[in-house]
């Protein structure tokens, strides 16, 4: 099914329509667990301790989850079931003819969930390569709570949250917002509060404001330093910024989504031979081809090359 947004999502609730299903997936926790607090604000208060059941997938077995779903709502049209850390439910620790067993019947009930129940699944980092993983991929309603994987996906993030706090926030003092948190939804959300309190009582929120109440951590300053160098073909601040984030902590797979930042924003050929370098050296990242440092320089070498043959001016002979 199509992933939604937690925006269409509220809109769903607030009207009452609500289906069997639904995994609730993304970086927010705090999201997630709002979230799926109002799923059972959908109950009346007076009636939620019989309509609402909380459970833990560490601590429920399958079957405990299918005698919830069906134990019928009482004086209410539905029964709300939800699950915190789904994931340990849902992908079992260890392989055994037991967890096979489960996980069938797992898998049957996906396909068949009572009608009367609505299942919410909180879920962490899944396995999505598994069949009952995909299966609930399929069939249940996916809501992206905050994944921000990308400079696009932060300012996404920063212009829902402040609709749905009714806080008009300027274009630019969202891109300075992202630029001095970065992508950890965690800064991303104590940076917005900060600045909301700071200009409390103001129209909007400007690019200064967020300068003044939001301070750029260490890893911030950095965050966009290795992609806006190779915007620019600039190969030795790139490199130079390469060796700071190294320096500083920051592992590879993080460093080449810094790079992947810069290659989205590109065009025509410089675009594909980007794309093809990213490719190649994920690749060589995960198949542990080579010092994880040099590849990372090479790439960034072979980006700024790219725009440097593509700007260069044309030889008439």
């Amino acid at each position: 099914m199509p992933v939604l947004s937690t925006t269409i999502l509220r809109r769903q609730l607030a009207a009452g329509e609500t289906d069997s299903l639904y995994l609730l997936v993304g970086a927010d926790d705090l999201e997630k667990a709002s979230v799926a607090a109002e799923f059972a604000e959908m109950v009346e208060e007076d009636l939620r301790a019989f309509n609402v059941e909380r459970l833990y997938g560490g601590e429920t077995k399958v079957d405990q989850l299918i005698d919830a779903a069906r134990t019928l709502p009482m004086m209410a049209p539905r029964r709300v079931v939800i699950v915190a850390e789904a994931e340990k439910l849902l992908i079992p620790k260890r392989e055994s003819k037991a967890s096979d067993a489960e996980q069938e019947r797992l898998e049957g009930f996906v396909k068949d969930p009572p009608p009367h129940a609505t299942v919410v699944f909180v879920c962490g980092p899944l396995d999505r390569r598994r069949r009952l993983i995909q299966l609930l991929l399929k069939t249940a309603h996916v809501v992206d709570c905050g994944t921000v994987e990308s400079e696009a996906d932060a300012q996404r993030w920063v212009r829902t949250r402040a609709a749905r706090e009714n806080v008009t926030i300027e274009p630019a003092a969202v891109a300075e917002l992202v630029a001095r948190a970065g992508l950890d939804v965690a800064r991303l959300r104590a940076g917005f509060d900060r600045v909301a309190l700071y200009t409390m009582g103001q129209a909007a929120i400007t690019v200064d404001d967020v300068r003044q109440a939001v301070v750029a951590g260490p890893e911030a300053q950095t965050e966009w330093g290795i992609a806006n160098a190779i915007q620019r073909n600039d190969v030795r601040e790139a490199l130079r910024e390469l060796g700071r984030a190294f320096d500083a902590g920051d592992v590879a797979v993080k460093i080449l989504g810094q790079i992947r930042i810069a290659a989205e924003k590109l065009t025509g050929t410089r675009l594909r031979a980007a794309m093809d370098a990213l490719l190649r050296t994920d690749i060589a990242l995960k198949s542990s081809g080579g010092d994880a440092r040099i590849l990372l320089e090479r790439l960034v070498v072979e980006m700024c090359d790219a725009g440097r043959l593509r700007t260069a001016p044309t030889v008439r002979r």
